[in-house]
This record gives structure tokens, sequence and C-alpha cells, in this order.
């Protein structure tokens, strides 16, 4: 496992360096672990190396390898993120295994992660935004984010924490950095507005410095931690 330990060192090297860079606090992005098609083994190397926080895209595969890592890791007390598009049949097993969900795009869907999470700590929850008008992304426009994000905060067993965004890929540093400071704003107008949100959820290897420039909490970083990924994965 050397050379996943020497990518994990470099990727929150990177991190720290760029937090200092921007003069961001110290300590103030969280690196989330994309393990979509990595085995639980590697999960758990790199818990073994410290990271506590890992994001999965599909339901199935996510839960074999939260309850493979909670065989393995007893009281590791990993923090499980989702940031897939979910499924309406599907929130149930997402509210009752995931910690986090990023990809909150509509109100139904929030309402079933509610409802299914009764009886449990609230689900902390981010909406997904696209403000490119992507038609081969999930998320929400601009206009449809305040409407959303009120009835999102309104629910009992949900806690909206911010949003998340995948934007286009730009080779410019400048026009990741324009959707991401717009992410940003709307993050604060909403706050302005009485929600109390902390988190944005945006930059993968490719934009990360342009991410953490604009304000990014999370950023959700894969092959650069974990190597490639194998050829086959359970997606379901």
């Amino acid at each position: 496992m050397g050379r996943l330990a020497s990518r994990f060192k470099r990727v929150t090297g990177d991190i720290e360096r760029l937090t200092a860079l921007y003069r961001r606090p110290a300590g103030s992005v969280r690196l989330i672990a994309v393990s979509k098609q990595q085995g639980a083994d590697r999960v758990a190397a790199l818990a073994g190396l410290g990271q506590r926080d890992f994001a999965e895209n599909y339901v199935q595969e996510g839960l074999g390898k939260i309850q493979q890592s909670a065989q393995q890791l007893p009281g590791a007390a990993l923090c499980w993120h989702f940031i897939g598009h979910i499924q309406s049949r599907k929130c149930g097993l997402v509210a009752e295994h995931f910690d986090w969900v990023h990809s909150v795009d509509s109100a139904k869907v929030a309402q079933r992660l509610s409802r299914s999470r009764a009886g449990g700590k609230p689900l902390n929850v981010l909406i997904q935004l696209n403000l490119q008008g992507e038609e081969s992304k999930h998320g929400v426009s601009e206009a449809e984010l305040p409407a959303l994000a009120e009835a999102t905060a309104a629910l009992p067993h949900l806690r909206l924490r911010g949003l998340m965004i995948v934007p286009k890929l730009e080779q410019s540093p400048a026009r990741q950095r324009d959707v991401f400071r717009r992410c940003r704003q709307l993050c604060e107008a909403l706050n302005a507005r009485g929600l109390k949100l902390d988190h944005l959820s945006m930059g993968m290897s490719g934009d990360m410095e342009a991410a953490i420039a604009e304000g990014a909490t999370m950023v959700r970083i894969g092959t650069a931690v974990f190597g490639p990924r194998p050829a086959a994965a359970l997606r379901h």
C-alpha cells in the first residue's frame, strides 16, 4: 500500500498548502475520498492512514463497503457520504446507512429522506446545483434553489448544511473559479434569508485549487487518492 500512502500524503499536503495560500482557516477544507469502484480493503487501508470521510455514488456498492468496513474496522467511526443521483425507491437505504447526502435535487427526494430518517439523528444534506444547465447532470437551477432550500430546511429529520456542484470541465482557472464563486454567493444569499448553511461541496482533482480559493469546505477526490479504478464494479 505504499503508493496509496504516497498519494494520500500528496493530496492532503496539497489541500493544506492551498488552504494556507488562499488564507482559509487551517483545517477548514475536508477531504472526501471517493471510493467508487474501489474495494473495501482499500477503504480500510486508507482509513488506517487516518482518512475518515468516504463517498459513494451507487447505493448497493456503498452498502457493501459500509458493512465490510464496520467489520474490518470496528470502532473506526468512518463517515459515509452519498454523492450520486438518488432514486426515490432507494431513499430509505440512503437515509438509513449514510451520514451525509450531497445530491438532494427535489422536494420529493428530501421528503422521502426525512421520513426514512425518523427515529435517528438528523441526516446532513446538501442541495445539488446545476448552474450551467447541463442536461447530462442532475441538480437544481439558480431559480429553483431558494424554494427547495426552504422546503428542505423545514423537514424534521434533515439538517440542510449547504450546496454541492459538479461544474463543466474547464481548463481555465478563471472560468473554474467563476462557477464556484457563484455557488458560494448563492449559499451566502440563503444564509441572508435566515438559513444556517456551513458547507460547500465543490472541487475534484482537476479544479480543487479553484474550489478552495472560492470557499469549498469539502473536496471530493477519487483517483488522485486511490489510483486507477478497477474495470468492474457493482453499481446498483
